[in-house]
């Protein structure tokens, strides 16, 4: 297991007023820095591991969108949607100086790439795509939908653990109770009562639409990665996100490369050596 470096918290405030909080690792400030965007019920510890991996040599910022992890809850549920979050993120680089940054996206943080790309596309010098498209799966769509907003609470890590292998054992297939416990410590947090419960507003689930298929919309947004050094990464058990999207979004960008991430699902957790490999490569490719 990478360990997550060193990193200070910091907050910075959306157009609405909400205090929205990010990890910001230091790194070489001649190297274009990272910023990772995670998926829809995720937060910055999905992405600690790279902390250590990348220190020193690049500056990684990882934000918690609003509604996850340390960042303030919206007063509008209506606010959670891609749009709102590309907003906050350009508000956030605007507030710390930074004209561009690779974009590391885990499946809802991939939507929010391609929307920055298309809005700004100054601010993209590279993307990862992490097991998302414009095209979803119906199937991975039903899962997430079933589990979405669930506020379930446990006594115990071990108990979350177990409830977490249940829900999602096709997408770690090889994963060990420890593993699993690792896995729920990202996704959870114990509160002031000593419950372990979901670390996200459950009214994100309010917003969620839960219906697949192609949205033309974000195949247009895709478009502004068309000469942008971008990294595809499939996970190849995923019920979300399906090769022949992966292949088709391949064939439209002139500087993408499609890694797939053997035994696992929706999605890749970046810690795979297949994953690191690729990313290492795709940063290499932004350099």
């Amino acid at each position: 297991m990478i360990d997550q470096g060193s990193y200070d918290d910091k907050y910075w405030e959306s157009e609405d007023g909400l205090k929205l909080h990010y990890r910001d690792y230091p790194g070489d400030d001649r190297q274009i820095p990272v910023i990772c965007v995670p998926g829809l019920t995720r937060n910055v510890r999905d992405f600690e591991h790279l902390g250590d991996w990348l220190s020193g040599k690049r500056r990684i910022i990882m934000i918690n969108l609003r509604g996850r992890g340390e960042s303030e809850y919206a007063k509008d549920s209506a606010s959670y949607n891609a749009k709102t979050y590309v907003a906050d993120v350009v508000r956030l680089m605007d507030d710390i100086e930074l004209s561009t940054a690779i974009f590391f996206g885990t499946s809802l943080g991939g939507i929010v790439t391609m929307i920055m790309a298309s809005r700004h596309p100054e601010r993209v010098a590279g993307a990862l795509l992490n097991d998302i498209g414009p095209d979803v799966d119906q199937r991975g769509l039903d899962r997430i939908g079933e589990n979405l907003g669930q506020g379930r609470s446990f006594e115990t890590w071990a108990h979350a653990a177990r409830d977490k292998a249940e829900e999602s054992r096709g997408i770690h297939p090889d994963y060990s109770l420890k593993e699993w416990i690792a896995f729920s410590k990202k996704l959870y947090r114990m509160n002031s009562s000593g419950r372990i419960k979901l670390d996200y507003d459950m009214k994100i689930s309010e917003p969620f639409e839960g219906k697949g298929g192609g949205n033309e919309a974000i195949w247009r947004a895709l478009e502004a990665l068309e000469n942008v050094p971008t990294l595809i990464l499939r996970g190849a058990l995923s019920d979300l996100f399906s090769e022949a999207t992966a292949q088709k979004m391949l064939d439209k960008l002139n500087k993408a490369e499609l890694v797939t991430v053997p035994r696992v699902g929706h999605a890749p957790t970046l810690e795979e050596q297949a994953s690191l490999d690729a990313i290492a490569a795709l940063l290499q490719r932004v350099d």
